[in-house]
């Protein structure tokens, strides 16, 4: 009899970890690559010549022993965001982050305007349901349905570089957004995404002390992760000095019957009143 209990419990943790470890390992898993760059000409545009550097994400797919019996979750609503530091010292260059901007998302493509004539004037109509600040897209597994996310835009061979996301197409000047503009250098790029509690996060160099066709995103040494993490951490600490403290304050009640014992000069102030 014993035995037979002794069999149905460890039965039942089995059963129990053998979940736990399927569920884990359905999960998504993403990965930060990096994406080729994109050279694009245009015409009546804010620029001529454009050139587009960017990342993919990647849910990758199961273990091939694990396909035939299961699948792997897809990765909802991912949405994230860029900080740029400096190689040199760590320092966030615009002191904030920047939101990512999913190249291929439903809300992502460049809203298209509308252009009219009234009263002998233009007027352009933008629609606004293809505009938002904040991207979001699914990533399903597999290595074709990686998502491409852009990063930082240069144009007709200029020597600055501008962070590029949604904003970009409502910046003055269009496309090159002030909020967002890089001088001529090399910088540090962390990506973090977030899914329904899955966390990615990658540091990458980008290189934009080079001609505009050699403007790339290359990947980063191990220092620069260091560098990011002690900054991080420095910017932690400072945060929380500048937090007001906290003060606890204790109130005291005080029995009008119990007898209390008054000082002589307190006794002298009252008998001057």
């Amino acid at each position: 009899m014993g035995l037979t209990i002794l069999e149905v419990v460890l039965g039942a943790i089995i059963a129990i970890l053998i979940t736990i470890w399927v569920e884990e390992l359905r999960k998504p898993e993403l990965e930060l690559r990096i994406a080729p760059p994109k050279d694009i000409e245009y015409q009546d545009r804010p620029a001529t010549v454009a050139r587009f550097t960017g990342l993919e994400l990647v849910n990758k797919p199961l273990p091939w022993w694990a396909r035939r019996w299961m699948s792997r979750e897809a990765a909802m609503q991912c949405h994230g965001t860029i900080t740029f530091y400096h190689l040199d010292d760590g320092q966030n260059v615009f002191g904030r982050v920047m939101r990512i901007r999913w190249a291929d998302a439903i809300l992502s493509p460049e809203p298209i305007p509308i252009r009219g004539f009234v009263d002998g004037g233009q007027i352009t109509i933008i629609d606004p349901t293809r505009f938002t600040l904040e991207s979001r897209i699914d990533v399903h597994p597999g290595e074709d349905e990686r998502q491409r996310l852009d990063v930082a835009a240069r144009f007709d061979n200029e020597d600055e570089c501008y962070g590029w996301n949604n904003e970009s197409y409502f910046s003055d000047p269009p496309w090159r957004n002030p909020n967002w503009k890089l001088s001529k250098g090399r910088y540090l790029v962390r990506v973090t995404v977030l899914s329904a509690g899955e966390k990615c996060t990658g540091i990458f160099r980008l290189v934009n002390d080079v001609a505009q066709q050699d403007f790339r995103i290359e990947p980063a040494l191990p220092i620069d992760s260091i560098s990011i993490r002690e900054t991080v951490k420095r910017d932690r600490q400072s945060v929380q000095k500048r937090q007001p403290s906290t003060r606890t304050y204790v109130s005291t009640t005080i029995d009008s019957s119990r007898q209390t014992t008054t000082l002589p000069y307190e006794r002298e102030k009252n008998n001057g009143k």
